[in-house]
């Protein structure tokens, strides 16, 4: 599972990669390590369809009776279309996530963290993650006030051999070209 990655480039090199227009894009700075809760950087669809670049928290908050809110990050491209939890957003707000590396532990206790990105002119260069985002509304902490957030999450998949030689599990899923970006912005 994926709780640790980066986007460590400029506004305008994700507007750029992305095709924001800069009338629709907030203001973004890099971050070298974003964990589940934080605020990111998500490229969606705005209620016109054009792009727009917003700051989105980190993990869809799941509720259970008589437990503390928790942060749910990842969403698995085999359960997405049958669970009611991902099923909405799955099928009506899709996102991008900009990344240019993300980390998975390898043992417990403590766990040694490997990094991974892609190849490219630049050291770490851009790429996306297939994610989703919603609208909630409750608390985020056990006893807590209701608070209004938009959230996201993104898609893991069977690993890659890279990956899997560190995490046998899941990996994000990792959408390469801008027709591919596109197809899932829909």
């Amino acid at each position: 599972m994926c709780n640790l990655y980066s986007q460590t480039l400029p506004r305008d090199a994700v507007i750029k990669y992305f095709r924001v227009s800069h009338n629709r894009a907030v203001a973004i700075k890099p971050k070298p390590a974003i964990f589940p809760a934080n605020d990111a950087p998500v490229v969606r669809r705005a209620e016109d369809g054009e792009r727009e670049l917003v700051e989105l928290s980190w993990g869809f908050v799941l509720l259970m009776k008589g437990k503390a809110p928790r942060r749910v990050t990842n969403v698995r491209d085999d359960k997405v279309r049958t669970s009611r939890f991902w099923r909405g957003s799955f099928e009506e707000r899709r996102c991008l996530v900009p990344v240019t590396s993300f980390s998975e532990p390898k043992g417990r206790n403590p766990a040694t963290w490997h990094w991974f990105a892609l190849k490219g002119d630049a050291p770490r260069p851009l790429f996306a993650f297939a994610g989703v985002w919603r609208s909630y509304n409750g608390p985020i902490k056990k006893d807590g006030e209701k608070v209004t957030l938009n959230v996201f999450a993104f898609m893991t998949t069977t690993p890659n051999k890279l990956v899997a030689m560190i995490h046998p599990q899941r990996m994000p899923v990792i959408l390469g070209s801008e027709e591919v970006r596109t197809t899932w912005l829909g």
